[in-house]
């Protein structure tokens, strides 16, 4: 028992400390009322020769009944699927590519994929900016074809083509994993009874990497439900997804209450996924 306790204690307690503390004070303020002062709220919990509850559900409430913020949620879901489908889309060649390479050069193209996390997450949204603004490098390039120029920055375009340079390695990890474990042999035997290379993708390869692609799928979509960054400098003006409405609520608005049932709502949504991609994991 003691070399059990030794051995999960810490991290037990590190999950206790920077996971579920922090979750029990999100749930608090998410139950507390807006007030003047620091912090901008009134605690639910009152000591009068006792604890006290004198909490609301009044931002859980707003959040139910404003349509803004359903919108927010909706588009946040259908910008996180888009990038997810668009990341495996792109993920699938690639990984097929770094499966069907010789074994020295494995490491390399798996190097070549991890090379945008050697840089900073900052930088590389400005240098998408430099390419996709209206005197940028795509527009000079189109200009010299008589095209142009085009509005590339601050719309849909640039959104999904930053969330999707952003989160393309996560997809692409699992699914070379998986693919460099697969069975050649099947796919040689589905060949010598001559099917063709797609018709051996098709019915033997993407049936085997099945899991690998929809745990690849969560990875990219559970994160980027919840993004911020990308969205503020890529995206339209309008493109109002929960990691802005939540910034705003709580920087601009000083709405602690309402932005962290925000942040609860948004972590009750993405729950199913989560558990989801655990189970694939121990399936796989």
């Amino acid at each position: 028992m003691r070399r059990h306790l030794l051995i999960l204690g810490p991290p037990l307690a590190w999950l206790l400390l920077l996971v579920a503390a922090p979750l029990g004070i999100l749930g608090l303020i998410a139950f507390a009322e807006a007030g003047p002062g620091v912090p901008p709220f009134i605690p639910p919990l009152a000591w009068e020769g006792g604890p006290v509850w004198q909490g609301s559900s009044e931002s859980l409430a707003t959040l139910l009944a404003d349509s803004y913020y359903l919108e927010a949620f909706l588009r946040s879901l259908l910008t996180a699927f888009v990038t997810a489908a668009l990341c495996l889309l792109l993920a699938y060649p690639m990984a097929l590519g770094i499966a069907g390479a010789r074994p020295a050069w494995r490491l390399p193209l798996l190097l070549l994929v991890l090379l945008p996390f050697w840089t900073g997450f900052l930088p590389r949204l400005g240098a998408w900016i430099g390419l996709l603004r209206d005197g940028g490098w795509v527009n000079g390039m189109l200009g010299l074809l008589g095209i142009g120029p085009l509005r590339l920055l601050y719309s849909e375009a640039a959104l999904h083509a930053g969330m999707v340079h952003a989160y393309l390695p996560f997809a692409v990890l699992p699914l070379a994993t998986a693919l460099l474990r697969r069975d050649l042999a099947l796919e040689e035997a589905a060949a010598d009874l001559g099917a063709t290379p797609f018709t051996v993708f098709r019915s033997v390869t993407l049936p085997l990497s099945l899991p690998a692609a929809a745990s690849a799928f969560l990875l990219v979509f559970i994160p980027a439900a919840g993004e911020f960054v990308i969205p503020d400098l890529l995206g339209p003006p309008e493109a109002l997804l929960v990691g802005r409405v939540l910034w705003s609520e709580f920087f601009q608005n000083r709405d602690w209450p309402l932005a962290a049932a925000l942040a609860l709502a948004l972590l009750v949504l993405l729950l199913p996924p989560i558990l989801l991609f655990q189970r694939l994991g121990r399936r796989a």
